[in-house]
């Protein structure tokens, strides 16, 4: 499904955050004139958001706020206009560090949002990346989306995402009648969704291509994931909760952990799907020293656990929707394999964390159609799915 950025920003201011800006207790930003384009040059209130959008999905925060955009010399119209842009927000520009990568935007709603990601972070990567932003120095660079209608392809949509924006679904009401007809309106196991969710992706070669057969596969799981859900979810909030404050909690905690756990199984799902189609030997999930679980050992765990059997000819493949952080928790997981291999869907991941990656001994898996998020340089280090495939297919 193709998606533009201009379907959901207008325009986008970006500069590296100064001293003045993060210690200041004025809560505005200055020097803005060129966003007289987006934004006009009469005085306007706003709605919206401020995001920090951090590697560490525990530390982003996302917070209302209040805009005003206005000319400070309004009041004296023979000195030139110098546009500010006001938010009431207290807590994420003045926490953030001097060089951290803040872009405000006008989304298509008239409303305002404000992200700040940490310096040389994979988060300021990925808004780089989303934005078309090469570089971003002190001052700040204005980017009007308004006729620009390039697809931004999975990692785009990926990214949006990321930072809290729903992307529409076409057919939505079709596939949400082929999902009840075959569901009612319970969840199936995870496993059953992720097979129906294949079945409605035609013309994949999965011998022939099984990066685009994964990431295919995972894109349309995740809208069918979020159509069933709104309108499951949505039956119970019309039910209502009365006063059971206690109950809404458990249930909205109910509908966050049940996304979180069917990523990580659905891709893991669609991984065997392809492997079992190549014919490789695998097992997955199985028990290695001290309680570890890796998500796949190939070519099987009878043979990892058989001494005699060359350590050189095992591999252990960890899989992450999202590697941020959460990457070093594969190293421990197979302690006969010394180079350990990780896939995951996440785009533009800093150089900081691919080169450590690298430094650890762990090999980074990312389908191809990803690696236009990466640079030339990082690009070297990694490989995408079906050259994974070739290497464990003769083990």
């Amino acid at each position: 499904m193709s998606v533009k950025i201009s379907e959901h920003f207008i325009g986008i201011a970006a500069k590296r955050l100064s001293r003045v800006e993060i210690f200041s207790h004025q809560h505005e930003f200055n020097g803005i004139n060129a966003f007289r384009n987006i934004l006009g040059s009469d005085r306007l209130n706003f709605k919206g958001n401020v995001i920090y959008f951090a590697d560490d999905e525990e530390k982003m925060i996302d917070n209302v706020s209040d805009f005003t955009w206005y000319d400070a010399r309004e009041n004296n119209p023979k000195r030139s206009a110098e546009f500010r842009l006001y938010f009431s927000d207290p807590e994420v520009v003045p926490n953030a560090a001097v060089g951290d990568l803040v872009i405000m935007g006008k989304t298509i709603h008239d409303e305002l949002t404000i992200i700040v990601a940490v310096q040389e972070s994979t988060a300021e990567k990925q808004l780089l990346y989303l934005f078309g932003l090469e570089e971003v120095e002190n001052r700040f660079i204005v980017r009007d989306f308004r006729e620009d209608h390039t697809d931004i392809g999975f990692a785009g949509k990926y990214i949006l995402e990321s930072i809290g924006v729903e992307i529409e679904i076409k057919d939505e009401v079709d596939y949400l009648q082929m999902m009840q007809e075959q569901f009612g309106m319970t969840f199936p196991t995870t496993a059953i969704f992720s097979q129906f969710a294949r079945s409605t992706v035609s013309e994949i070669s999965i011998l022939d291509d099984p990066d685009y057969a994964l990431i295919s596969w995972w894109d349309r799981e995740g809208e069918l994931l979020r159509i069933f859900e709104r309108a499951v979810v949505g039956e119970r909030i019309r039910e209502g909760f009365g006063n059971d404050v206690d109950g809404f909690i458990q249930f909205a905690l109910t509908v966050i952990n049940r996304r979180k756990s069917r990523a990580g199984h659905s891709f893991e799902n669609h991984l065997k799907t392809i492997f079992d189609s190549h014919k490789i030997h695998y097992s997955k999930g199985p028990k290695t020293e001290r309680n570890n679980s890796p998500d796949f050992i190939f070519p099987s765990i009878d043979v990892y656990r058989d001494l005699d059997f060359p350590a050189a000819s095992l591999h252990m493949l960890g899989v992450k929707t999202t590697a941020k952080d959460r990457w070093r928790q594969v190293l421990s997981e197979a302690d006969r394999v010394s180079r350990k291999h990780l896939i995951t869907l996440e785009p533009a991941i800093s150089k900081s964390q691919t080169d450590e990656m690298e430094l650890q001994n762990l090999q980074l898996i990312i389908p191809s159609s990803l690696h236009q998020t990466y640079s030339v340089e990082q690009l070297s280090k990694i490989i995408d799915l079906k050259t994974f495939i070739t290497k464990i297919r003769f083990y």
